[in-house]
């Protein structure tokens, strides 16, 4: 689907790949009231449809996302504009449309260049692999500004990395450069800076040739188990398991590696 350069949104399919890309160049790609609108339809339309194996999310112009965009938060809206207007009348939007709300079912990766703070880095915990250019620089910020991090960074943010680097992003505010987040294990790997989509795009053709079916029952059981003790989480991730192994994948996937060939996945 192709989307107009006003739009604050781009959606590119790639046959079972869809890159999102933020686009508000001006402001560092930070959310307005009508990205995150349309942020919330392409999470909607990605999950709704089969074809769709994986989820590229990045920014335009060399940067990810500097946060919200106060100003446009919280200004006049355009009242012909009908994203400003959902945004206003669904308080949960916003949650929704930053993943805070929403387990989205699909892989997703990251392709972060430039800065990926305060909402930047927020959104970002709630992404599968993370691939940033070597420039990237990642922080949650708001304590700066006397403000909470509400995209859930306080409940995340120290189940993805050890407590104390955790905190030490939380009450500081500070901003960390990639090498620094990949030592921490805020992200998956760093790359020359502009390449951080071009390897997003290899990771999700990789994805994207397994089992779709497997692959999102892997990332259910991952969500559904995470807080659980370890003999309920076995049961779950043994529910979860069994139904792959009854689909018609399961069935193609041993088939084609005895016949020495590529498998043909139907999702089903």
């Amino acid at each position: 689907m192709s989307a107009s350069a006003t739009d604050h949104l781009l959606i590119e399919r790639d046959g079972p790949v869809t890159v999102l890309t933020m686009n508000r160049p001006e402001a560092r790609n930070a959310f307005s009231p009508r990205m995150l609108s349309m942020l919330e339809d392409a999470w909607i339309d990605a999950e709704a449809d089969d074809a769709v194996r994986v989820v590229i999310l990045t920014g335009a112009a060399g940067h990810f996302c500097a946060g919200a965009d106060l100003k446009a938060m919280f200004g006049a809206a355009d009242p012909d504009d009908d994203h400003a207007r959902r945004f206003r009348e669904d308080a949960d939007l916003s949650w929704r449309a930053m993943l805070r709300h929403r387990r989205f079912p699909k892989p997703l990766i990251a392709a972060v260049e430039g800065s990926c703070i305060a909402g930047g880095t927020e959104v970002l915990q709630a992404t599968d692999i993370r691939v940033a250019g070597r420039s990237a620089r990642f922080g949650v910020s708001e304590v700066r500004w006397g403000l909470f991090p509400l995209g859930g960074s306080t409940v995340r943010l120290r189940r993805q990395i050890p407590q104390c680097r955790a905190m030490e992003m939380l009450l500081t505010g500070d901003h960390y450069p990639a090498d620094e987040a990949l030592a921490m294990g805020l992200i998956n790997r760093v790359v020359d800076d502009g390449e951080a989509l071009a390897e997003a795009r290899r990771i999700a053709g990789r994805i994207a040739a397994n089992g779709p079916l497997a692959v999102q029952a892997v990332k259910r059981s991952v969500m559904e188990t995470a807080s659980l003790p370890e003999a309920e989480a076995l049961k779950v991730e043994l529910e979860i398991g069994l139904q792959v192994f009854a689909s018609e994948d399961a069935r193609e996937g041993p088939r084609a590696f005895a016949e020495k060939r590529t498998p043909e996945f139907r999702g089903r």
